[in-house]
């Protein structure tokens, strides 16, 4: 097997904290029983339907606000600021992919949009200047894990996908990678990913390591 040259991660829920604890705790502010949030986009035909429409940029993020606000029976203000008020970044893997892109690694965020006003969710990560590629969904009409943004990623990465590693929390997101030739891991806890990472890319990425 050749080198792996290329590490594409996935931004909330690997170089942030976890969106589902996010969603737990909005619930219990909201006075909503535990899980509604989560279960209102996932499993609410029409709630699912308008978080796929806001990650492929089919709707703005204050139409979003309002009509899911409509459906959770609260008021959609800022919602999603409101949601992820406790979304953090998570420092290890974040210096975990600096330290592959100072190895030589080609680092890229691959990113299901939320929006970018009026609350930004990558404000204050710099993820610009601190990685190769970024994809951010919206940009292209499409999402994770439509099949024909997955080669689109690639192509930022100018890499094959034989030569990229590619981390996500969503499995089914997985699965479009597979099919290019791109290794994948389930990102289940920073530790674990960050041994996960090591052992594919064959470098020490923590201070451990």
């Amino acid at each position: 097997m050749s080198r792996r040259t290329g590490l594409i991660l996935d931004f909330g829920g690997v170089l942030t904290t976890s969106v589902a604890a996010c969603a737990t705790g909005f619930d219990r502010r909201a006075g909503l029983p535990e899980g509604t949030f989560l279960s209102i986009i996932a499993k609410n035909p029409e709630g699912a339907a308008l978080y796929a429409d806001l990650e492929r940029g089919a709707i703005s993020q204050i139409e979003w606000n309002e009509r899911t606000g409509a459906l959770l029976g609260i008021d959609g203000t800022g919602l999603l600021g409101r949601v992820l008020e406790n979304l953090h970044p998570e420092p290890s893997v974040i210096a975990a992919a600096q330290a592959a892109r100072a190895a030589g690694i080609t680092v890229g965020i691959f990113s299901n949009s939320l929006g970018l006003e009026p609350y930004d969710v990558y404000a204050g990560y710099d993820i610009d200047r601190l990685y190769d590629a970024v994809l951010i969904s919206e940009h292209y009409k499409m999402r994770k894990p439509d099949p024909a943004i997955y080669p689109i990623m690639l192509n930022l990465m100018r890499l094959p996908g034989g030569a990229c590693v590619f981390v996500d929390d969503t499995a089914r997101n997985l699965a479009p990678a597979e099919d290019l030739g791109v290794t994948t891991v389930l990102a289940k806890n920073p530790m674990d990913t960050i041994t996960r990472l090591e052992a594919l890319l064959g470098i020490p990425l923590s201070a451990q390591g």
